[in-house]
């Protein structure tokens, strides 16, 4: 074989195992938001084997988002400091065994903690991968697909989530939905260590603990207070002191990591207007879609009556949609930008908002079917743009911790989106409004909002402004 036709083999070969890469860190993210989606649809038939309230029912599911929020930017460090794939490859298996427990739980508190240690290993599965891809990815172009294809997922699977958990529970019982993340995640184990590098940082960040646990502060209190103000009241001294404790930790915080060589998270970051946009999108977006799909999981069994699967079904559009656009999304990102993708994504959620907005127990199921395609659209088409709005610009040993923080704003807007959206929810039912169709306008108007400010924040974050910005932390940064 001539030396031209060899290299262009061994060419092939490399990018080859690149995408094998990319598809190892897509198919853990993928079970993760697989996870996180489908258990929407077993939460009725939780409630009624378990015998849990409403706000149980909110921590069944942010008692996961609070702990892998919290811990994400940690998980990030740690495995710069002792290899990207083995602490990977430790979130697998903690993820798997998290999992299996929640099947096995016999009690609300029981699940509620084994939701806690599958959220310790899908902290050490999210960012880590992104890492994984922005160091196998070299070249620029590449990079943009990969990160892409990434975002794709992410979106996918939070959208064929209610789907798979409709067939799971219906046939197999809600402990399945917890059941398919064991092979799933062994099959992950496995390729990883056949096919993952490992790779660690040439200096790794110092790990940040004062940083850590106001962060952790920050996000129980704030969740805590949304949860439980409906029962212990909002002006009661557990909520306000959970509120003065949350501000007064985000204060701290920014003091803190300012006079740090290397903080858990830079404000600095947040002078880049690209990046600050990608977490506020991410934060709105993502509550936007996480309170969707337990409101109306709610009001699809509850308030009409149908079945775990027929439930799931209903959703089909939203998943087909967000499928079809996820990949769209990540190819227009790498082709012109990501203002288009964002501008459509803030259209759709909020399109979907408007139909939803006049919900009854009655409305049509074709009215329905198209609200949720319009989510589905939206949603498709927004996790391409947050990712690589958040990276883009970032020297490229930052580019992981950008891409930690912009995954951090996703968990806290899933947290978010539970706890007002489920509050708001079952406050208005509490209140005397008999039917949980009428009770949840309140929410949908909330997701109104969210659709509008994601317009909004695309105009402004794809200005030139915006850009110079951008370039002008780059170069901070990059001296720093």
């Amino acid at each position: 074989m001539s030396a031209p036709a060899a290299t262009a083999r061994r060419s092939r070969q490399d990018s080859s195992s690149r995408w094998l890469v990319l598809a190892i860190c897509c198919l853990s993210i993928f079970v993760v938001g697989l996870d996180i989606s489908a258990l929407n649809l077993a939460l009725p038939s939780i409630q009624r084997d378990l015998h849990v309230s409403d706000s149980h029912l909110q921590w069944i599911l942010d008692s996961y988002t609070v702990v892998l929020a919290s811990l994400l930017m940690l998980s990030g460090s740690i495995a710069d400091r002792v290899g990207r794939r083995r602490v990977f490859q430790t979130g697998l298996v903690t993820f798997g065994i998290g999992s299996a427990w929640c099947a096995f739980a016999t009690s609300g508190d029981m699940l509620i903690a084994s939701r806690v240690l599958q959220a310790v290993g899908g902290s050490m599965m999210n960012p880590v991968a992104m890492s994984i891809i922005t160091t196998t990815f070299t070249d620029a172009r590449e990079r943009a697909q990969a990160i892409g294809f990434w975002g794709g997922t992410i979106g996918l699977s939070m959208a064929l989530g209610p789907v798979v958990g409709g067939v799971l529970v219906q046939t197999l019982g809600w402990e399945a939905v917890f059941w398919m993340n064991v092979p799933v995640t062994l099959t992950a184990f496995v390729l990883a260590a056949r096919y993952v590098p490992e790779s660690r940082s040439p200096r790794p960040r110092r790990l940040d603990p004062v940083g850590q646990l106001l962060v952790m502060i920050v996000l129980a209190t704030v969740t805590f207070a949304l949860i439980e103000g409906r029962e212990a009241g909002w002006t009661s001294i557990v909520v306000l002191a959970c509120l003065a404790a949350a501000a007064g930790s985000l204060m701290a915080l920014v003091v803190v990591e300012l006079h740090l060589p290397e903080p858990l998270i830079d404000p600095r970051f947040f002078l880049s207007i690209p990046f600050s946009g990608a977490v506020l999108s991410a934060v709105v977006g993502f509550a936007a879609q996480s309170g969707f799909l337990l409101v109306n999981t709610l009001y699809l069994q509850a308030e009409r009556g149908l079945s775990p699967l027929h439930a799931g079904l209903m959703t089909l559009p939203m998943a087909l949609a967000t499928g079809l656009l996820s990949p769209v999304s990540g190819r227009m990102v790498g082709a012109r930008g990501p203002r288009a993708p964002m501008v459509l994504a803030g259209i759709g959620i909020a399109g979907s908002a408007a139909v939803l907005g006049s919900l009854t127990a009655t409305t049509d199921t074709l009215v329905l079917l198209a609200a949720y395609a319009l989510f589905g659209c939206g949603f498709g088409l927004l996790n391409a743009p947050i990712t690589n709005a958040a990276v883009t610009g970032m020297p490229r040993h930052q580019a992981g911790v950008a891409s930690a923080v912009a995954s951090t704003s996703r968990q806290v807007g899933t947290a978010l989106g539970v706890a007002l959206f489920g509050t708001l929810t079952f406050s208005a039912l509490g209140s005397g409004t008999s039917s949980l169709a009428i009770a949840s306008h309140t929410a949908w108007h909330v997701m109104l909002a969210c659709g509008i400010a994601l317009v909004v924040v695309a105009l402004l974050v794809t200005t030139d402004a915006a850009r110079r910005s951008s370039d002008r932390v780059s170069a901070l940064l990059g001296s720093s």
